[in-house]
């Protein structure tokens, strides 16, 4: 039976190839067969967790409290050149053009991705709105939340800051950005089951993959600079500011 890896539902579907490309130089690697498992989404992710079929995993911050504390898991590596920031924006035609602006009773576009919508609840503190003063449009992914905030559907639209970036110039002379978080710690990493074997070697098989060219073309298929070592006390520091971020 081969090990289950999934990569956290954020990610960006052209980096899908990237992945598959990746498990396969993994496994002739580590000499160890490893079958990924994407899923479609955080409800779907947290019952593969539940159920205990996950054992190699690219986790969202939010998740990784709950896979090294609940479920036991290992950090092994974070991404070298990534970081999970935030931004809110309006309609580049709404009077809305500070977080100040802004007043209870707001329609906000948003995907399921945890810390996005964390951050971007936080950001709102300024203009006194809380989890209750908004009302939530669900989208399936962040292209989405730029529409409902284009077409007027929703007066802001939390995004992840990369995704921001990568949008046309078409799409961006529509948007105008509030603000953007600036927290520079939060990350993905990527987690092995206490199942897995030979975690030691697999850690250094993943911080070696810069070294070599053709590793090198993986890591920029995943839009991964490098990966740097991730321990215990690394990842309850995270565990602890998500806490500290988290509502209560």
């Amino acid at each position: 039976m081969p090990f289950n890896m999934t990569i956290s539902p954020d990610f960006k579907p052209e980096l899908i190839s990237g992945w598959y490309i990746f498990n396969t130089w993994l496994q002739k690697k580590i000499d160890t067969p490893i079958h990924i498992d994407l899923v479609n989404d955080f409800i779907e992710l947290s019952d593969a967790i539940d159920q205990n079929r996950i054992d190699l995993i690219y986790a969202n911050p939010c998740d990784i409290a709950r896979l090294v504390r609940e479920k036991n898991f290992n950090p092994l590596v974070q991404p070298v050149g990534t970081q999970d920031e935030t931004i809110i924006v309006s309609s580049v035609n709404s009077q809305v053009k500070t977080i100040e602006d802004l007043s209870p009773g707001i329609k906000v576009a948003m995907t399921d991705v945890p810390d996005v919508n964390t951050i971007g609840m936080i950001m709102l503190e300024p203009a006194d709105i809380t989890p209750k003063d908004i009302e939530t449009i669900h989208c399936q992914n962040f292209i989405t939340v730029a529409k409902n905030v284009i077409n007027g559907q929703a007066d802001i639209g939390f995004l992840l800051a990369d995704a921001y970036n990568e949008f046309s110039n078409l799409v961006k002379k529509q948007l105008h950005s509030l603000i953007t978080s600036k927290i520079h710690v939060l990350h993905h990493a990527l987690l092995a089951g206490p199942d897995f074997p030979n975690q030691e070697n697999l850690q250094q098989v993943l911080l070696s993959m810069n070294e070599d060219p053709k590793t090198q073309k993986i890591l920029q298929s995943l839009e991964i600079e490098k990966w740097q070592a991730m321990d215990r006390e690394e990842a309850e520091f995270l565990i602890d500011l998500m806490d500290t971020l988290s509502p209560e």
